[in-house]
């Protein structure tokens, strides 16, 4: 049966700005271990540290430029572009001039799985 969620729950985020987390699926807002839907409203300058999580994530840019830097290299993935993170490897966000975007993790996002870097 179809459900219909009213509103996300906002979630506290990790970084070195506020950044606005709204969570609509997953282990917060719907129950749902198995896939985490949220938007992220990122302020220009934010970052988070590295992490290694257990889980793929796929963020999908709406505005501004979202910058994943991986042992590989940076990428800067614009409005209008998505990017794709396998579990296991290790990664790390951030929005040199802010952004906003969608992300999808795979199963759903947990502070547990996240793994990340030491402060």
């Amino acid at each position: 049966m179809a459900q219909l969620i009213n509103a996300p729950t906002r979630i506290q985020a990790h970084g070195t700005l506020p950044k606005i987390i709204e969570e609509f699926v997953g282990r917060v807002n719907s129950k749902t271990p198995g896939v985490s839907i949220a938007r992220m409203k990122s302020p220009t300058g934010w970052e988070e540290p590295g992490q290694t999580p257990e889980f793929d994530e796929y963020s999908v840019v709406l505005t501004g430029t979202l910058r994943v830097t991986t042992k590989a290299g940076v990428l800067d993935v614009h409005a209008g572009q998505a990017v794709m993170t396998p579990g296991g490897e290790w990664v790390k966000y951030s929005t040199p001039g802010g952004a906003e975007y969608i992300a999808v993790c795979l199963p759903a996002f947990s502070l547990e799985t996240v793994k990340r870097d030491a402060d």
